[in-house]
């Protein structure tokens, strides 16, 4: 049965940093500043999300499995939140953003 625990949480992990590397490859890859910060955003989520849940398979049924599932609502919670707020701080100090993408006269995209 560990064996089994193991190759599962592992595999998790493994599909978590691949994750990781496609966003990392996407915000490089990427000009514009809105499109980096959407992959990155988007990555972190889903890689963190994919190797935390790797290592609560991998440790179990326990307090700190607990502990794991709270830092994943965590960074579910603030993730968004924060990319939100470096997006309209773009938005808002960007003068030449029309030349980019189309924006609302309300400072809407």
């Amino acid at each position: 049965m560990a064996w089994v625990q193991l190759v599962i949480g592992g595999i998790f992990i493994i599909i978590g940093l691949l994750t990781l590397a496609v966003a990392v490859f996407g915000v490089f890859r990427f000009h514009y500043v809105l499109n980096r910060m959407h992959s990155s955003a988007m990555g972190d989520s889903l890689g963190i999300l994919f190797i935390i849940f790797g290592l609560m398979i991998l440790s179990g049924f326990n307090l700190g499995t607990l502990k794991l599932a709270l830092i994943i609502v965590f960074f579910w919670l603030a993730g968004p939140v924060s990319s939100h707020m470096i997006g309209q701080m773009e938005i808002l100090t960007n003068e030449k953003l029309h030349e980019e993408c189309e924006v609302e006269e309300d400072g809407s995209i």
